[in-house]
C-alpha cells in the first residue's frame, strides 16, 4: 500500500515539549503519551519550515514506528548530518527517558566541507541545551572507535548514509559496528536511496542509488536476521537516470558535477515535480542470544 507523498504530519501544538524540566508554551497542553508526545515533536518550532515540508517525503513518524521507536530508547545516529532526524529523536528521547549517541564523521576529518558541517552540528547542539539535553558523542569512519558501548544501544539508525559509506569503503564497518553496539533482540533502521532490482550495483554507487538486495547482504554478513520491509518512503516517480545521480532531485538539487560551480541555466523544474528519491526502509534484527 503506498502511501500520499501529499499527506503531511501535522501537529495540534507547536513549542517546546513539557516535562523534563523544560518549560511549555503558555496554554500548551500536556503531552499524555509517546504519540502524543512525537506529534509535538514534529510541530515544534525549532524544526524550520523547510525541514518540516520534507515529513511529506521522509514520513518520520511512520518510519519510527515501523523500526520500533519506545520511550527510554538507547538510539545511535550515524552521521547525522545538519541534524534533520536528530530534531525529532533528542527531544521525543528527552522526554521519555531515553539517550541519543550521535556518531558523527570524525572531528578531524580532511575535508573542510564535512568538518565544518560537525562543527557547526555539535555547536547546534551545545547552544540548546534545555531542547537536546546530553547527546553522546562519538565518531564513525574508517579507523573510529565503537558508536556506543557494546551491548548498550536499542536501536542504530542507517538514515541515507550506506552510499557515502560505499564511496568511502567504510560499509561493511558500518554494519559491523552497528551490530557491536546493539543489544541482543535490538534493530537496526534503514532508509536508503533504492536502485532498481536488476541493475548492476556500482561498488562506490556513484549515482547514490543501492540495491535493496545489497543493503541485505551487507547486514546478513554482520550478523542481522532481516525483520521486514516497507514502503513507506517509496516514490513511484522516480526514474533515477538523471544528469547527476540522485543529488540532481530535492533536497540537494544539484546543478553540475558534485565539487564544481551551480549551472544558473540549469532547469529544476521536471526533477522538483519527480520529488525526493525512491527509498527503502527495512528493519534488521541482532538475534537474541541462545538460551543459557
Amino acid at each position: 500500500m503506498r502511501i500520499d507523498r501529499r499527506l503531511m504530519l501535522t501537529g495540534s501544538v507547536a513549542g517546546l515539549l513539557t516535562g523534563c524540566g523544560k518549560k511549555a508554551e503558555p496554554n500548551a497542553p500536556a503531552a499524555k503519551g509517546p504519540a502524543q508526545i512525537l506529534e509535538r515533536v514534529l510541530a515544534g518550532d525549532w524544526r524550520t519550515d523547510g525541514d518540516r515540508a520534507r515529513d511529506a517525503w521522509r514520513h518520520p513518524a511512520q518510519s519510527l514506528a515501523f523500526w520500533g521507536l519506545k520511550p527510554a530508547m538507547t538510539v545511535v545516529e550515524l552521521w547525522p548530518g545538519a541534524g534533520w532526524y536528530t530534531d525529532i529523536l533528542v527531544p521525543y528521547l528527552e522526554q521519555t527517558g531515553g539517550k541519543l549517541y550521535a556518531a558523527t564523521q570524525p572531528v578531524n576529518d580532511p575535508d573542510s566541507a564535512t568538518a565544518q558541517m560537525v562543527a557547526d552540528y555539535r555547536r547546534k547542539i551545545h547552544s540548546r541545551r534545555r531542547l537536546y539535553g546530553e547527546v553522546t558523542f562519538s565518531e564513525f569512519g574508517r579507523s573510529s572507535g565503537p558508536l556506543a558501548p557494546a551491548g548498550s544501544a536499542d536501536m542504530v539508525l542507517f538514515l541515507r548514509n550506506i552510499h557515502n559509506w560505499m564511496a568511502a569503503q567504510i560499509a561493511e564497518k558500518a554494519f559491523a559496528d552497528a551490530f557491536a553496539a546493539l543489544k541482543p533482540g535490538g534493530v537496526l533502521g534503514v532508509e536508503e536511496h533504492r536502485a532498481d532490482p536488476g541493475a548492476v550495483q556500482s561498488i562506490l554507487a556513484s549515482d547514490g542509488y543501492v540495491q535493496e538486495s545489497f543493503v541485505k547482504q551487507l547486514a546478513s554478513e554482520a550478523g542481522f536476521t532481516f525483520a521486514e520491509s516497507s514502503e513507506i518512503n517509496a516514490n513511484e516517480a522516480d526514474t533515477k537516470d538523471y544528469p547527476f545521480g540522485v543529488w540532481t532531485l530535492p533536497p540537494t538539487r544539484l546543478s553540475a558535477p558534485r565539487g564544481k560551480p551551480a549551472d544558473p541555466t540549469f532547469d529544476h523544474t521536471k526533477y522538483d515535480m519527480i520529488g525526493e528519491s525512491d527509498r527503502m526502509t527495512l528493519k534488521f534484527i541482532k538475534p537474541a542470544l541462545p538460551p543459557a
